[in-house]
């Protein structure tokens, strides 16, 4: 691939109502009723207009149902599994690449592998995989695990994971079923097959898998992970980490050191684009900002909650000091000393962090005028504490529609974000080099989908 100019990355973390879990009782919000995929289709189109990187889709699998009136605050049953909504998306978007969320603990390689290769099909090689360890209380009692593996096993078995499913894409050589002989009877050449035997620690397969290698070698692979051990396993294996900075000198910290851990594993700097999250309020003025921001942060409600970050908290005053003592979360733990450190540097009460965790999820806070917004990003990404964003819109559509409309044609005006698309695949999109196939030590061209239809067009 050749080298070209940094430019910024810009995705959005899809949520139906907004970022946070009471943004649906906003006055203008439609809320309730079974699941349309027209709400979802509307915003995909509209970040597509954008020119924007990607779309996210998570995955929070498993509610448990032991505790149905405490959830009943929380807007749940509209949503689609990730990767069905991803195929269904790949039909009414052209460019913008597409990740669903997929939980290693819950799945098995070959599953994932060929759905993963389906959708890198289905979306003409738009597809990405956010990948998930964790592993909820809920979760856990939705999947029957009584012994779960504690918060490192599940990274190691994660990492094991990951490697299977690229021997499953590498089963087939790049073009394996582009040429079959008629005359000779072979649909393929037997020597383009790559049997998989892996017996490993975690898991033990014998196979080969039975669709075409994806378009892009593989798909872009997305994480989260602020602990050591997570941001180990980012840079052994992801291509975008998403991250959470409150500021500057944070985001820099960060970014240099998974930056700095990528040569241990033969990959360069630019292999990985962190992509911390970026919560903003747009206004004509920054008094209008500042006031709608604070309107959204007061809606919050904090009726019933005993559990932040999974730690009970239950025991202490929302108005008193967060206690410092409390046994780290199973899961979260880099976010959960990310708060701590927080709460003591701005002496928080309880009611404070968790206002800060939950209207914005800890991620850095913008507010002013577009320009404003516009000048900030442009220095966290000159001075190296971003590579992009993953934006988080307060209330959907409305605030995607001002960050669109205001907001980036003053990043394309200082030359930082696209004016239109100029390739066909997320690796495209992304600036990533696209895997080879280490059986044949090469990558080879595949054509796009898009190419592909245009071809057979021209032939007719």
């Amino acid at each position: 691939m050749s080298q070209r100019k940094r430019q910024l990355s810009l995705s959005v973390f899809v949520q139906r109502y907004g970022t946070h879990g009471h943004a649906w009782r906003q006055p203008h919000a439609v809320a309730g009723g079974r699941p349309d995929f027209n709400d979802w289709a509307k915003i995909v189109k509209l970040l597509e207009r954008g020119k924007f990187d990607f779309a996210f889709f998570a995955d929070f699998v498993g509610q448990g149902g032991h505790d149905v009136r405490g959830g009943a605050r929380r807007p749940i049953g509209d949503h689609f599994e990730p990767t069905a909504l991803v195929a269904a998306l790949a039909g009414i978007t052209q460019h913008i690449g597409l990740v669903a969320t997929i939980n290693t603990n819950f799945n098995e390689p070959y599953n994932v592998a060929r759905r993963l290769a389906a959708l890198d099909h289905i979306t003409g090689g738009r597809s990405g995989w956010n990948i998930v360890s964790s592993l909820a209380d809920g979760a856990a009692r939705t999947f029957g695990i009584k012994d779960g593996l504690d918060h490192d096993q599940r990274y190691e078995r994660a990492g094991e994971f990951v490697d299977l499913t690229k021997k499953l894409w590498d089963s087939w050589d790049d073009g394996a079923f582009d040429h079959p002989d008629k005359e000779t009877g072979l649909f393929f050449d037997p020597e383009s097959a790559h049997p998989v035997h892996h017996h490993g620690k975690y898991f033990s397969v014998d196979s080969l898998l039975d669709i075409a290698r994806p378009v892009q070698g593989y798909p872009v692979f997305f994480q989260a992970g602020n602990s050591d051990v997570g941001r180990e396993f980012a840079a052994q294996y992801a291509e975008v980490i998403y991250a959470a900075a409150q500021t500057l000198e944070e985001a820099q910290s960060f970014y240099r050191d998974v930056k700095g851990r990528l040569a241990k594993y033969g990959r360069e700097p630019d292999d990985l684009k962190v992509t911390p999250g970026l919560f903003y309020h747009i206004g004509e003025s920054r008094q209008e900002a500042q006031e709608k921001y604070e309107s959204f942060r007061d809606a919050v409600d904090v009726t019933g909650l005993k559990h932040f970050f999974g730690v009970d908290i239950s025991g202490f005053p929302l108005d008193g000091p967060m206690p410092t003592h409390l046994p780290e979360p199973a899961n979260g733990k880099g976010r959960w000393r990310q708060a701590l450190s927080l709460a003591k540097r701005e002496s928080l009460t309880i009611r404070d962090l968790i206002l800060r965790f939950t209207a914005v999820q800890g991620h850095h806070v913008l507010i002013g005028t577009a320009a404003d917004i516009a000048d900030q990003i442009e220095d966290w990404f000159i001075h190296e504490g971003a590579d992009g964003f993953n934006m988080k819109p307060s209330i959907v559509p409305e605030s995607l529609e001002q960050f669109i409309d205001r907001v980036v044609p003053i990043l394309q005006k200082k030359g930082i974000f696209r004016k239109d698309y100029e390739g066909s695949t997320l690796r495209d999109h992304l600036g990533l080099k696209r895997p080879g196939n280490p059986f044949t030590n090469r990558c080879v061209s595949v054509p796009s989908r898009q190419e592909e239809i245009a071809s057979a067009t021209t032939a007719t």
